[in-house]
Formats: structure tokens, C-alpha cells, sequence
């Protein structure tokens, strides 16, 4: 199974990796996830149920989010046109 996988009816990335990141180490596993000459992170922010990593990819915004009670990540354009890079930004990964 792909670490990442395209839900074109959502307009979402779904991510699978091989190892949740625990809720205290998010912000550690988002800098390493989103390295990439390609990704710009621009803030990371860390909630009591949810932790989200805001980034840039091809001039567009994106939200790498965490809910560590469900242990879900996916990753949400911010837009439209960044909707649509959507496909670029998973072969990346």
C-alpha cells in the first residue's frame, strides 16, 4: 500500500505511513515528512486533538493535519488551484 494516496472525491491526500507519529512528536515528523526542495513549511501548529503543518508546494497552500485520538493524516489543499496540484504533490511522495 502507498504511503499516499489520492481521494479525488475529497480533494484530499491520505497518508499511511509505516509509523504514526506520536501526538507530542508531531511537529519533529512534520519537518522530516514535508522535506522536500519542492515544500516551504510555514507554520506548524499543535492543538489538544488535532496538529496541523501549513506548507506551500508550487506557489500554492496546503495543511498536513494529524488527529492522533483516530491516528488519521491527510494532507488538504487550500483552494482550488491547489486542489488541483493535488496529483503533484502525491508523486512526490
Amino acid at each position: 500500500m502507498p504511503i499516499c494516496q489520492l481521494d479525488a472525491q475529497h480533494q484530499i491526500l491520505l497518508l499511511s505511513p509505516e509509523i504514526f507519529p506520536h501526538s507530542d512528536e508531531f511537529a519533529l515528523w512534520a519537518r522530516i515528512f514535508l522535506h522536500h526542495p519542492e515544500i516551504q513549511i510555514v507554520e506548524i501548529n499543535l492543538g489538544a486533538d488535532r496538529h496541523q503543518a501549513r506548507f506551500h508546494f508550487a506557489e500554492e497552500g496546503f495543511n498536513l493535519n494529524f488527529e492522533h485520538y483516530s491516528e488519521s493524516l491527510w494532507i488538504s489543499p487550500e483552494g482550488q488551484q491547489a486542489a488541483a496540484k493535488l496529483p503533484d504533490l502525491q508523486n512526490i511522495f
